[in-house]
């Protein structure tokens, strides 16, 4: 089956944005106000009720029933103990890779570790135990640059080519590998956070042909690759890493794509059997901090709750369209680039008249509350990420409160 063919009965993302959630759930109740009264996590209690909070990379909608029951039913047996191996998290992953996206994945080759940070650092740990440098494409998800600072590698920034349209600059990351002291690791953001770009088999190709070439490990964070959009083709790194005899890894978990950032368990994939051996000399700890109630979460995902998934999809589409029309309507002067997979929008404002810090701005004067570009590495400043996955009208309240500093400026910025 292609993902062509699961998705086949999705309702159209007009007639779907219209009524509620993925979990049928009114876009009413998703009104941020009792939202904020309703739940518990950073993205509610960062910032003062007046602020809309559009930063983390949360869903505001609904869990899906299938995992609320997986999780109800752990509970209810008191199953909440430790874990020593991915159990039916493997062929449950194996399965939704494998139809999605035509990897096959062996079971044993399906490590477990907290969440996606966790397994970026424990895989360089094994991989790379001297440390070295590190390649990473940017501007890209801060959380790597904080991941990073515990292990001992040099971070090298490579701007992503953006004359066009944002994709690898394949020319540059070659350089780096081939000059000076070279790489000795390179972290892949795929799907790109946060451009929401799906890469291009052909470029991700090309950096497998070049890794093995200058013996670069590549350890691939595909988080948000179950959101790519209607469409659009997602490429996993590891068969090409694998034919390519370049050595890497990937880990990548359900909590993006069914809003479970909170439940803690995620996936480390080996590319190949050269991979899986060092893999199997990960510290126990490893494992064992995984979440029980995690794992019975992500199988569910990946088993039982694509149809959700597919709805979440279809309305984070509706959503983007709103955004790219809002934004041409009511703020002169912004740049979106529009996104193909994930639930995150990255906005210009370096033309808008905000000055140097415009989160700063928007944060104060409109009281949205988004991520500020300067934290994105380079090429970064001057930009902001804006959350998708909430109701239409959260969306809507978010341009028109930054519109009407965009018209009205304070004193201080005239």
């Amino acid at each position: 089956m292609t993902e062509a063919d699961c998705r086949s009965s999705v309702a159209p993302a007009g007639v779907l944005a219209a009524q509620a959630d993925p979990s049928g759930v009114p876009f009413a109740e998703l009104d941020p106000a009792l939202l904020r009264a309703q739940r518990s996590s950073i993205k509610w209690t960062r910032f003062p009720e007046e602020v809309l909070p559009l930063f983390v990379a949360e869903m505001d909608f609904a869990v899906a029933p299938e995992i609320r029951a997986a999780l109800a039913a752990r509970i209810e047996a008191s199953d909440i103990g430790y874990l020593d191996s991915p159990g039916p998290l493997a062929p449950a992953f194996a399965s939704f890779a494998r139809k999605r996206w035509g990897w096959e994945v062996p079971h044993d080759h399906v490590h477990l570790a907290t969440d996606v940070a966790t397994g970026v650092v424990e895989s360089l740990r094994v991989f790379r135990p001297a440390g070295g440098r590190i390649a990473v494409p940017t501007p890209v998800y801060p959380g790597f640059f904080e991941m990073l600072e515990e292990v001992p590698f040099e971070v090298i920034e490579i701007a992503l080519d953006t004359a066009r349209e944002p994709r690898l600059d394949l020319a540059a990351i070659e350089r780096v590998f081939a000059e000076g002291p070279g790489v000795d690791a390179f972290l892949l953001c795929n799907p790109h956070n946060p451009h929401g770009l799906a890469h291009r088999a052909e470029d991700l190709a090309e950096l497998a042909r070049l890794a093995a070439a200058h013996d670069v490990f590549v350890v691939s964070d595909e988080i948000h690759a179950p959101l790519v959009f209607e469409g659009e083709a997602f490429t996993p790194f590891a068969p090409l890493a694998a034919a390519a005899g370049a050595l890497s890894v990937t880990t990548t978990s359900a909590s993006k794509g069914w809003n479970l950032a909170g439940a803690k368990c995620a996936v480390i994939v080996a590319a190949d059997a050269r991979a899986n051996e060092v893999l199997r000399c990960l510290p126990p700890e490893t494992v064992t901090r995984a979440s029980i109630l995690g794992l019975h979460a992500g199988v569910a995902a990946f088993s039982e709750a694509t149809a959700w998934l597919d709805r979440a999809i279809a309305l984070i589409e509706h959503n983007e369209q709103l955004l790219s029309e809002l934004v041409a309507e009511q703020l002169p002067g912004v740049r979106l680039t529009r996104p193909r997979a994930g639930y995150l929008a990255w906005l210009d404002f370096r033309g808008a008249g905000l000055g140097d810090d415009p989160y700063a701005r928007i944060l104060s004067e409109a009281r949205v509350a988004l991520n500020d570009g300067r934290h994105f590495g380079t090429g970064g400043a001057g930009h902001v990420r804006l959350n998708l996955a909430c109701a239409p009208n959260t969306i809507r309240d978010a341009v028109a409160r930054i519109a009407t500093i965009l018209l009205h400026p304070s004193k201080e910025s005239r």
